[in-house]
């Protein structure tokens, strides 16, 4: 019995100091809508009708996450270093992808994403902190508005 306290104190120890809504994040989440709130407040697709995307969340703390438009504009020349400037824009807009490190703060209801790279340079080495709402398998998070006003909204189902 002396020897199973330690063991427990210290395992049980481990999963205290994960919050719960971070223990509940971890697994794979398939994305299910990436939209946009306009500044009049009507929400609109902002990947297009049926958008592709993954976000992973590890136990210790690591994440991905990938959002793409469905249809994508494929490169004449078949070769993705010889694409035109409309090629390039568009590979360029039909993506938002980051990983690096996460935090979640239950009591704020936030999750603070330490980005190492992203599909938009200006974001490497930044970190970001966003309101999220888990609800049984759904988990949704809210980024800060864009210079235009439109506020993009992620939404995931869970699948592992």
């Amino acid at each position: 019995m002396k020897n199973i306290l330690p063991f427990l104190l210290t395992t049980l120890g481990a999963y205290i100091a994960l919050p719960a809504t971070a223990q509940q994040l971890t697994g794979t989440w398939q994305l299910t809508a990436a939209d946009k709130i306009m500044p009049d407040g009507k929400q609109e697709r902002d990947y297009g009708p049926h958008p592709h995307g993954i976000a992973i969340f590890t136990a210790d703390g690591h994440y991905a996450v990938e959002i793409f438009r469905e249809q994508r504009m494929p490169f004449a020349a078949k070769d993705r270093e010889k694409g035109t400037p409309e090629e390039y824009k568009d590979a360029v807009l039909s993506m938002s992808c980051h990983f690096g490190t996460y935090e979640v703060n239950p009591a704020k209801g936030t999750i603070r994403f330490h980005i190492d790279k992203a599909s938009f340079p200006n974001s490497d080495g930044t970190t970001r902190e966003h309101t999220f709402t888990l609800k049984d398998d759904q988990l949704s998070w809210q980024l800060p508005p864009r210079p235009n006003g439109e506020v993009p909204v992620s939404i995931f189902r869970r699948i592992r």
